[in-house]
C-alpha cells in the first residue's frame, strides 16, 4: 500500500514539474517572435519582391 503512495505522489510531482517548466501553451506559443535572419521576415521578403517587380515595370532603381 505505501508503494501504490509512493508512485501517486511521484506522478503527481512529475505532472507538477512537467506543467511548470515543460511545453509551453498554445496561447504562449502564438506570440511571434522575431526572426532570426532577414531571410526568415515574411515581410522582409515581401519587400524585396515587390521591389523588384517595381524595378521590373518602372525601368527604374527601387527607392533607397
Amino acid at each position: 500500500m505505501i508503494y501504490l503512495l509512493g508512485v501517486i505522489g511521484a506522478l503527481t510531482v512529475a505532472v507538477l514539474l512537467w506543467r511548470a517548466f515543460g511545453v509551453q501553451t498554445a496561447g504562449a506559443t502564438q506570440r511571434r517572435s522575431a526572426p532570426i535572419a532577414p531571410d526568415d521576415d515574411p515581410e522582409f521578403l515581401r519587400g524585396l519582391d515587390e521591389n523588384r517587380k517595381r524595378k521590373d515595370e518602372d525601368g527604374t532603381p527601387p527607392p533607397a
